[in-house]
């Protein structure tokens, strides 16, 4: 391996103005910016850097940005040969500063940033040995990642020893499997139709375009009102048919009961999953859902916010979720989601991961690829999110067609962004790129125009009251 020093970090606050058109919209989260901190490690040697992010929902996104440097210390000046030889303990010691943790530990703005930097290492780790993540994964022998992770906190449900047995048990299929994943790519579902924002003629248009791109699931976002709900899972029904799957997304609006009810009311639209039907550091009320909706054959699917392995592991032990949906920029990079993997498999609960932000579909994809190969060695119940935005903005943008996600083979991670695209959409308290505060603008004034309508309105039918009550 070549050896480099970690010498300089740049760090860029990028936020892209979805809550216009409401791409991204949920009942909890009605008018998103999807945004990312993102980051450039460079080293001692110009043409190697390492690129990684980071995803907000705009505001805030400057303090994730702040927390990056408040970990580069922890980082500068290391060389990768010593780095990547223990990553693990390397691992260990950025989640672990004496005083950093304090304000985690390893959970919100801190480990957020944790993510955007271990992203960014691995991103030079494969730029290195000019291979994609996914490869280098698959390339490593038992020994060699089972370094890569830190085993404090889940020894009680997987350990080094599991975790090589079970790499080696899979080995003799792991040939034949890369082929093929090649050849086929990996199953995608799209969410692209069911934004809440969205008007009824725009989900019932999207949802056939993705039937005629080659979908077979479709999520919608659930959990403002019932009827809107029972009246937009029809429409969706009417376009897609039974025979392809529906999966509802709550995005945490409910309590428990009031879940339970709320999709006993959705049963007979036969969703494949409920999606994060209650707080998402709630295990125990997710277990509570998924016993009583066990008999109207609807699994639980959640994992998006949970912040670390240790929250993944009580989930799976006290049999919260059917449905890992593991976040590549929620929990700490690589290194951590590895874990998540081994414990989700050794539980039998399929990961089919979360997606719908910058760059998240763009990181997950190469995890999932080695899941294949690797650990689950299948694609049964297994499908990774598609949301069509932002992907012209990378350099190596995921492909999905047909739905299925092609294999990515540029050397990294995926995660480096068009240098325009920084430029355009760069933003900051003081400057802000122009194309956002234009596009903040015009919706402004668009609100102030509606305001004004109203008003007018309003005036007009005073105005025509006064005149009635007058010839009266």
């Amino acid at each position: 391996m070549i050896n480099l020093i970690i010498t300089d970090m740049e760090v860029w606050d990028i936020r892209f103005p979805t809550s216009e058109k409401k791409d991204g919209s949920d009942a909890m989260h009605p008018d998103p910016d999807y945004s990312c901190t993102y980051v450039v490690l460079k080293t001692n040697q110009q043409r190697y850097k390492g690129y990684g992010l980071t995803f907000t929902l705009g505001r805030g996104n400057e303090i994730v940005a702040e927390a990056c440097h408040s970990l580069f210390p922890l980082v500068k000046g290391h060389t990768t040969t010593k780095i990547y030889s223990g990553f693990g303990i390397f691992w260990r010691k950025l989640t672990s500063d004496s005083q950093l943790r304090w304000i985690g530990p390893e959970k919100g703005v801190v480990h957020l940033a944790t993510a955007a930097i271990v992203n960014a290492l691995w991103d030079l780790w494969a730029r290195i040995e000019d291979k994609p993540v996914w490869k280098l994964l698959v390339d490593m022998t038992p020994d060699e990642l089972v370094s890569t992770m830190d085993f404090r906190y889940i020894r009680d449900t997987v350990t080094e020893e599991y975790v090589k047995g079970k790499l080696k048990q899979n080995e003799p299929r792991k040939k034949e499997l890369e082929e093929t994943i090649r050849q086929t790519g990996y199953p995608a579902y799209t969410t692209q139709a069911g934004w809440l924002g969205y008007t009824d003629e725009k989900v019932e248009e999207l949802c056939r375009k993705s039937v005629q791109d080659g979908f077979k699931g479709f999520k919608l976002k659930v959990g403002r009102n019932l009827a809107d709900d029972m009246r937009r899972c029809k429409i969706v029904r009417e376009v897609i048919g039974y025979e392809n799957k529906l999966m509802l997304d709550a995005n945490q609006v409910w309590d428990v009961d009031e879940a339970i009810t709320w999709m006993e009311m959705l049963a007979k639209y036969s969703p494949f999953w409920i999606e994060e039907p209650t707080s998402p550091d709630d295990a125990l009320g997710h277990a509570e859902i998924r016993k009583k909706l066990k008999t109207h054959d609807i699994g639980i699917a959640s994992g998006e916010m949970c912040a670390n392995r240790i929250v993944f592991k009580q989930f799976l032990k006290c049999n919260g979720m059917d449905f890992c949906q593991v976040d590549a920029a929620r929990i700490g990079g690589v290194n951590e989601l590895l874990a998540v993997y081994f414990m989700a498999e050794k539980a039998g609960v399929p990961v089919c991961p979360h997606t719908g932000g910058v760059g998240l579909s763009e990181m997950i994809l190469h995890l999932q690829i080695w899941d294949y190969i690797c650990l689950s060695q299948t694609d049964e119940n297994r499908m990774i999110e598609y949301v069509d935005q932002q992907h012209e903005h990378f350099r190596y943008p995921n492909e999905a067609s047909h739905g299925v996600y092609q294999v990515p083979m540029a050397p990294g991670y995926s995660t480096e962004l068009k240098q325009e695209s920084i430029q355009d959409f760069i933003y900051s308290t003081s400057n802000s790129s122009q194309r956002f505060q234009d596009l903040m603008m015009q919706k402004k004034m668009k609100k102030i125009k509606r305001v004004e309508t109203s008003l007018t309105e309003k005036k007009e039918e005073k105005q025509t009251d006064e005149k009635k009550d007058e010839t009266n």
